[in-house]
């Protein structure tokens, strides 16, 4: 008697963050993972949800595609999915090699990875986009600002294959855009990519959202969207406050949907999850950037709850069983992700009052860690954000989240932050200086 063969694995390329999930959903499909690392180390920022134990086999990618495919291809793998935003082009190259028909185009690679390839494609395709360039030279921002008319308008100047953030800062009317366009020019980012050029774009006015899309052979379906609110800190433009789910019958959501579908065709994505900013202005939806992979931070997770399903869910069921998501969502609870921020660097105290975190009627889940001594840096992204903290709270009733969001905020004002000393200052007579966590 022939033994029964082995499941086909579902190869996960960096299944770090929210690609983690990606291993328990295919496993209670009897399906196995197989993890391929992109980067000679986790990072740092990842290591928390590396899970090796869960994965059949643990590949390590060291520069050679062509050694990398002949370990993986005798698997015979079913799919190759990328985890985090790190995972993405190895994920894009192994599958063109290992299963082309589930590729997504290749012409289109750079434009479902770096911001300034992403914009040209939309460019090209029709799909309207927030003014931009991306270069290197500051000569051809300068004439650009000029010829698009920008002088004394705010600018946003970031990386184009940064993430969470990482490098984003808004330049004020008046303030000198070279500044972080010359810092942080050159520099290794936290992704270890290179900042060989910079994304100068006017900045962008409105209400920001996120959509979570999974797609399959060009048909493309919507898991969820969520808005997002934010907060300037200091220099600091995209620190987050603030997530919350949107029902499908908001007006805003098929317009949202409409330009998330565009935008996914322009890049060429045909197959996979892909997590779509987008800022809905006064103008209609303008991209804020793709992200070829599900939403991080444990939020497939979190959307099981409020809508019964995920991205991670639907690409496990289509891989498997070829079972077709459905086009929308449904919105089962009301659910907001309350972010802490910390508005200025120094020693914390105080914190027992986060202990009613966990005592409020629509808590669903929170990660707190901050104990009296502990030192924290004035929140400046979205890696400093979730180190800090969140509150994940979830209510059939809208009302009762939203008094438990203003709980939450309540707590947080009652943290006291005692700000590092200015070396230029001589100390101050009588008590230490206090920093409140939000001052609302």
């Amino acid at each position: 008697m022939n033994p029964t063969p082995s499941p086909r694995a579902a190869v996960i390329v960096d299944p770090f963050s929210s690609g983690a999930r990606y291993a328990p959903e295919f496993a209670s499909l009897g399906v196995p993972a197989v993890a391929v690392g992109s980067l000679p180390e986790v990072p740092a920022v990842y290591a928390d949800s590396w899970e090796p134990a869960r994965y059949q086999r643990v590949f390590s990618f060291d520069g050679d595609l062509e050694r990398l495919v002949a370990a993986v291809r005798p698997l015979a793998p079913r799919c190759v999915l990328a985890g985090a935003e790190s995972g993405v082009e190895l994920a894009d190259r192994l599958t063109e090699r290992l299963l082309p028909d589930q590729a997504n185009t290749p012409a289109l690679a750079a434009a479902r990875r770096d911001k300034g390839a992403m914009a040209r494609a939309l460019r090209a395709a029709g799909v309207p986009v927030i003014p931009q360039i991306c270069t290197d030279d500051a000569t051809a921002v300068r004439d650009w600002i000029a010829r698009e008319g920008l002088h004394g308008r705010d600018l946003v100047v970031k990386p184009p294959r940064s993430g969470s953030t990482d490098g984003v800062t808004r330049v004020r009317a008046g303030a000198d855009w070279r500044v972080p366009f010359d810092a942080q020019l050159g520099r290794i980012n936290q992704w270890h990519n290179l900042n060989d050029r910079m994304v100068v774009q006017e900045y962008a006015r409105g209400t920001e959202y996120v959509v979570d899309t999974f797609s399959h052979r060009g048909r493309h379906t919507v898991a969820d969207v969520c808005r997002y609110g934010k907060t300037d800190n200091g220099g600091q433009m995209a620190v987050y406050e603030r997530l919350t789910w949107t029902a499908p019958d908001d007006p805003a959501v098929p317009v949202l949907a409409r330009y998330a579908e565009a935008v996914l065709d322009a890049v060429g994505l045909r197959n996979g999850a892909a997590h779509i900013e987008i800022m809905l202005t006064a103008d209609g939806p303008r991209l804020i950037e793709i992200n070829s992979r599900p939403h991080g931070g444990g939020h497939p997770l979190f959307n099981l709850t409020a809508t019964g399903d995920s991205q991670v869910r639907r690409a496990a069921r289509w891989f498997v069983r070829e079972e077709a998501p459905p086009r929308g969502y449904r919105l089962l609870r009301h659910m907001s992700v309350v972010f802490l921020i910390a508005r200025v660097s120094g020693t914390v105290s105080g914190t027992g009052v986060l202990d009613g975190i966990r005592e409020l009627p629509s808590h669903h889940h929170s990660a707190v860690g901050l104990r009296d001594g502990d030192r924290v840096e004035a929140t400046r992204d979205l890696l400093g954000t979730l180190a800090l903290g969140f509150a994940v709270l979830a209510h059939p009733d809208p009302a009762v989240v939203e008094r438990d969001v203003a709980a939450v905020r309540a707590m947080e004002a009652a943290l006291v932050v005692t700000p590092d000393p200015d070396p230029g200052r001589a100390p101050a007579a009588g008590p230490p200086p206090v920093g409140r966590g939000t001052p609302r």
